[in-house]
């Protein structure tokens, strides 16, 4: 795995928490705000000396973060929620985004969700356990219009009458360089609960070092204002780690955050970056168990705590 860390940055004499991150995926505008963090020095400034680890397709982050090779990892509500009915003692104390990013790529003729009755979507496996139940509660979908998505996005350009998942600053972008019009739609915007981008760590974290979680989260809030604001530091790095990221596709992935109000939209814009809510994870609680993908009695206030940032009022 690609590391990026503080060490490009001269080390004060002190001797710095030593932390380690897990993204979810390979190096991207996505994760920005973390790699903005170690390459401004945010985390530097608050004691830490992290390290990124990019994610991808051959990584398990839950359980990397349970072997305790990472203290911190970029989670997905339904995953903490479900690791938590198991009885993993694992907790989410931040969010990066007040939206999942997770939405759906259509032909430029669809103008809602709601259009999609009856129209074929191309779906990933892991669908059927997060997003997918909620579009057919919400909007009558049906299992009989989903065929597998192989991330080739020819199927979609050759037939109109295909949508299929997508994530804003991918799929989209790879249409408008094949010069195919489209539209996205961004499940969260029509009510899709789950959180995007959240920390993760163990519960023995919380309460071994409680100091190097507030600062932690801390400085990876402001990575992200910091990110949003100039991004051109965090890109260097994000092209180090993963040079197939061209300038060009993470100006895309920015523009498109900002749009989207990914980072400063929602409850972030009354009570600061980063924050999150018992009514929000309640609500992710509930359509899980609606859609059996969680049981009833999980005791899903584990899942995550709101002390991290509830006072941290870092307005974005």
């Amino acid at each position: 795995m690609a590391l990026v860390t503080t060490t490009l940055i001269a080390p004060l004499a002190h001797a710095e928490d030593k932390v380690i991150f897990l993204t979810s995926w390979y190096a991207q505008a996505e994760h920005g705000g973390f790699y903005q963090a170690v390459a401004k020095g945010i985390y530097k400034k608050y004691g830490l000396d992290v390290t990124v680890k990019m994610g991808g397709p051959q990584i398990n982050g839950m359980q990397l973060l349970a072997a305790g090779q990472a203290d911190f990892i970029m989670g997905y509500d339904l995953q903490v929620l479900s690791a938590v009915e198991k009885g993993m003692p694992v907790t989410t104390v931040a969010t990066s985004f007040q939206k999942d990013l997770q939405g759906m790529m259509t032909h430029e003729n669809v103008k809602s969700l709601a259009d999609m009755k009856g129209k074929t979507i191309l779906a990933g496996s892991t669908a059927h356990a997060t997003w997918l139940p909620w579009l057919e509660a919400k909007y009558g979908y049906t299992d009989a219009q989903v065929r597998a998505y192989t991330f080739n996005l020819q199927p979609f350009f050759a037939d109109p009458n295909v949508a299929q998942q997508a994530y804003p600053s991918s799929e989209p972008f790879q249409a408008m360089k094949g010069n195919v019009k489209t539209n996205f739609f961004l499940f969260a915007d029509d009510g899709y609960p789950p959180y995007g981008s959240t920390i993760v760590t163990m519960q023995k974290t919380i309460m071994d070092k409680p100091d190097m979680v507030v600062r932690f989260v801390k400085a990876s809030i402001e990575g992200w204002k910091s990110y949003l604001a100039d991004p051109t530091a965090g890109n260097e790095l994000i092209k180090k780690e993963n040079p197939k990221m061209d300038d060009e596709q993470i100006a895309y992935g920015v523009k498109r955050m900002k749009e989207l109000k990914v980072f400063d939209g929602g409850d972030a814009a009354k009570l600061g970056a980063g924050v999150m809510t018992d009514a929000r994870w309640e609500q992710t609680y509930k359509f899980m168990v609606s859609a059996g993908l969680l049981k009833s009695d999980t005791d899903w206030k584990k899942a995550y705590t709101t002390r991290f940032v509830k006072d941290l009022k870092i307005m974005p």
